[in-house]
């Protein structure tokens, strides 16, 4: 018994590992109900990361579902000559992106459920300078990255030290960004936040008409059950 336990959380843990590379992932602080934090992340990932990465199963327009007016919208994270109602693509070039990353930058429409909020969180604050890699960045959550880290001047630059031996290795601070490191936190934490709200904008409807659901069927349940003790009460 003891032995079918733990391979099941073995079996378990499997996915954690292989969106996490086998990091340990921090704890990302997602609050969909946090509008405000929400629309900060909105707006970090228009300016940061949007010049790269799409979001092409989200409209513009959606955005209202989080608090933002479409005069909003417009004037914060319209690109030029699109429309409220066009999906969030990019003008970047697949063949371009393939010359100058070595990749082309995938889609971030479903990231967060694809590998999970907390490695998005821990992937953008884990990222060191490696001069063995062509964009001189490497990533603990996702060692030999071809993306370079487009926050650096914000979170600052990080080295990954080792003892002489090469064993305990752990991320120290090198060069101070604009940022202090709990503000950085903070910003990459609305844009997990933001990230993990695209991935399933109506998430906190469908948990809402779940509850509804479930009361419901509750109260179903009773109602059968007092009418199938009136149809049977004379059957002996």
């Amino acid at each position: 018994m003891k032995s079918i336990i733990a391979l099941l959380f073995s079996l378990l843990s499997l996915p954690a590992l292989a969106a996490g590379g086998g990091h340990p992932l921090d704890k990302a602080p997602v609050d969909l109900k946090n509008t405000v934090s929400l629309q900060r992340g909105a707006q970090a990932f228009a300016s940061y990361c949007s010049g790269c990465h799409s979001l092409s199963y989200m409209r513009y327009s959606r955005l209202t579902d989080i608090g933002l007016t479409e005069e909003q919208i417009k004037s914060y994270l319209l690109p030029t000559n699109a429309k409220t109602g066009d999906v969030m693509s990019i003008a970047l070039r697949p063949e371009d992106a393939k010359a100058w990353f070595g990749v082309v930058p995938p889609d971030l429409s479903v990231e967060a459920r694809s590998r999970g909020s907390d490695w998005i969180y821990t992937y953008m604050r884990t990222f060191y300078r490696d001069d063995s890699r062509p964009t001189g960045w490497n990533n603990l959550a996702y060692p030999n990255v071809g993306m370079p880290h487009v926050l650096y001047d914000l979170q600052g630059q990080q080295e990954w030290q080792t003892d002489s031996e090469g064993h305990g290795g752990k991320l120290v601070q090198v060069a101070a960004g604009t940022l202090a490191p709990a503000e950085y936190d903070a910003l990459v934490g609305d844009i997990t936040n933001y990230l993990t709200w695209v991935a399933e904008p109506a998430r906190s409807d469908r948990i809402r008409m779940g509850f509804f659901v479930i009361g419901f069927l509750l109260i179903l349940l009773v109602l059968v059950y007092a009418l199938k003790k009136e149809y049977w009460k004379d059957v002996k």
